[in-house]
């Protein structure tokens, strides 16, 4: 059956009558948190060493850790590689140290996409590393796969929690022009292959279908009409949510109808671009991006599970710079720090006004979806 939504006026209704019928021994609840894109600029690399060759990432998250540990289930897109030794390096060729995927961890993240075009920034070496590394750490992991034997095992991911059955799958765009060295596998947006893999989700019965695009053009405000048709695609294949990274701004949440075979139609949630959850980078809109959390329901004996809740949490980049030279990266949380900005960092006024900039031009993006935080 077709998954339908209501409304976005009565969301914020329905959010809250969820916490009612989860009580009812007939229905679970999960809360679903995305995150966006997880860069490892050389700034970002540097402000981590606190000793030659050891790095700690932990502040950087310390203040969204609360949200993420909130959350049944926390989902980033892992823009970089964890080649596992040095040289470690930013743009252009992402390698940062494994400190990272600890601190991510440590934050509360339980699944990381790796399917983006940054994939292959270690050659294949540093992908198999990469996605051993966080399979090690206890990590869900796709996207990108050691060989087709992994790729036959794994994918699509399918995730079990608190009685959902999900399906999660991800693609990418392409690899900056860097070839995936056999026998590793890297997802590409080709939809041929798109439409088998969703066939297979399908015959698997999950309860919802998440789909994860690196998609769209950089440093743009709005999606443009190739991520449309893409995202008509995919739900018309039976995608319920879509998620998209790449662009590095955010970019609109939409509800998005498509027409089925059968002739009836489908509505599913899309977030077009994430923006960044943590950066260096400088280009207007790029200092920070969105968590969106989505609330879902499932009544027993009932195949599918509904979107009972949705809403977005600006995070800022914040870099403090201290007497001493160094700086700390933090992925703040604007709304926490509007409300109390005793519990997060001291900021300059300079900062604080790029931040509200930042800010405004998010919630005007986003008029008419619920900021939860």
């Amino acid at each position: 059956m077709p998954q339908r939504f209501l409304p976005v006026t009565l969301l914020f209704i329905i959010y809250h009558s969820s916490f009612i019928i989860s009580v009812n021994a007939q229905t679970d609840t999960l809360r679903l948190i995305f995150a966006g894109d997880i860069m490892g600029h050389l700034p970002q690399i540097k402000s981590a060493e606190v000793s030659p060759g050891k790095y700690d990432y932990r502040p950087c998250f310390q203040y969204v850790k609360p949200i993420l540990e909130g959350a049944d289930l926390a989902i980033g897109n892992l823009e970089l590689t964890l080649p596992g030794k040095a040289p470690y390096n930013g743009y252009p060729m992402f390698r940062s140290p494994d400190a990272l995927a600890d601190a991510l961890k440590d934050a509360g993240f339980d699944i990381l996409v790796t399917a983006n075009n940054h994939s292959n920034d270690s050659r294949g070496a540093g992908l198999i590393k990469t996605i051993e590394t966080l399979r090690e750490l206890g990590f869900q992991q796709t996207g990108t796969f050691k060989n087709q034997r992994d790729r036959d095992a794994f994918y699509p991911l399918m995730v079990y929690k608190e009685g959902f059955k999900l399906a999660l799958l991800n693609y990418t765009y392409g690899t900056n022009g860097v070839p995936t060295q056999a026998p590793t596998i890297v997802n590409l947006i080709d939809t041929v292959q798109i439409a088998k893999d969703l066939a297979e989700a399908r015959a698997r019965k999950p309860h919802f279908i998440i789909v994860v695009m690196h998609w769209g053009l950089e440093y743009q405000l709005e999606e443009n009409a190739e991520q449309r048709r893409q995202a008509n695609f995919l739900i018309r294949h039976g995608a319920d949510m879509i998620i998209g990274a790449h662009p590095h701004v955010v970019q609109p949440i939409r509800t998005e109808t498509a027409t089925l075979p059968d002739g009836s139609n489908k509505q599913a949630l899309v977030v077009y671009s994430l923006g960044n959850f943590i950066s260096n980078q400088q280009k207007p809109g790029t200092d920070g991006g969105i968590l969106f959390q989505v609330d879902l329901v499932h009544r027993k004996g009932v195949p599918y599970a509904e979107v009972s809740g949705c809403g977005y949490i600006p995070v800022w980049r914040y870099v403090e710079k201290k007497a001493n030279g160094k700086s700390t990266f933090y992925a703040l949380p604007v709304g926490r720090y509007e409300r109390n900005p005793d519990a997060t960092p001291d900021m300059t006024l300079s900062a604080q006004s790029t931040m509200s900039r930042f800010v405004e031009g998010i919630r005007k993006r986003l008029k008419g979806w619920w900021e939860v935080e």
